[in-house]
């Protein structure tokens, strides 16, 4: 029999043994407290909140890559904000775009609480045209790493744009690749709320396979991350 059986990495028991052992015990108390405000105030939004054990991974790659100056792309209560901010060095910068400010104001004293609000930049902004703004100076900034968690049919449409923005060597992390797993289902077993961003990670997916630009991972973590590296 093939190990591990198909499937069991995508059970809730086993993710929520996940967050048991390793997760909650090892999550900072300021990210905890992001975590529980979400919940409380976002209610079904709440889902959109970057699961603790894909914040550790991203705290971590940002330690491994020594990465200094990085960029975020969708906010929402600011989770994967603050463990990026946490995992970066004194002199490290985070620019974060989202339009949706009340959203960052649920977890911004947790920021402020944590020490690490002189490494965040936030910028309430569109960000597609926050992109297109930096790209238009004479010397737009290079950035490390990014991270996009924001408008899923923009995927290819940031891509483009921080693939000149992102250093050679730098990594770009796309968030929700997997959407619930609806990329794996028959077109018919998919909600038809969910169709059209089914279909544009679909497509988007397929794009980042054959882009001869980026090496990449797509890791089960979360909703599904992928990783790109940039190549030239």
């Amino acid at each position: 029999m093939a190990y591990p059986p198909k499937g069991i990495l995508q059970t809730e028991a086993l993710q929520q043994y996940i967050y048991e052992t390793s997760g909650y015990p090892r999550e900072n108390v300021q990210l905890k407290g992001i975590r529980e405000a979400t919940v409380k105030l976002c209610g079904e939004r709440s889902v959109m909140t970057v699961p603790v054990d894909e914040g550790q991974f991203l705290s971590m790659l940002m330690k491994i890559m020594n990465a200094k100056n990085t960029l975020e792309i969708g906010v929402f209560t600011g989770y994967s904000l603050l463990a990026t901010a946490l995992a970066l060095p004194e002199d490290g910068k985070v620019t974060a775009i989202d339009k949706d400010l009340e959203a960052y104001e649920v977890g911004l004293p947790f920021i402020r609480e944590a020490g690490v609000e002189n490494k965040i930049e936030f910028i309430h902004s569109d960000a597609g045209s926050f992109l297109s703004e930096m790209l238009s100076k004479d010397k737009p900034p290079e950035f490390d790493f990014a991270f996009v968690d924001a408008d899923k049919p923009a995927y290819k449409k940031y891509h483009e744009q921080l693939l000149k923005l992102v250093r050679v060597g730098g990594i770009i992390a796309y968030d929700n690749t997997l959407w619930f797993g609806l990329v794996a289902k028959e077109e018919h077993e998919v909600p038809e709320h969910l169709m059209d961003t089914t279909r544009a990670f679909l497509e988007f997916n397929h794009f980042l396979s054959s882009d001869p630009r980026v090496e990449i991972s797509q890791l089960s973590i979360g909703d599904g991350v992928t990783l790109c590296r940039r190549l030239k």
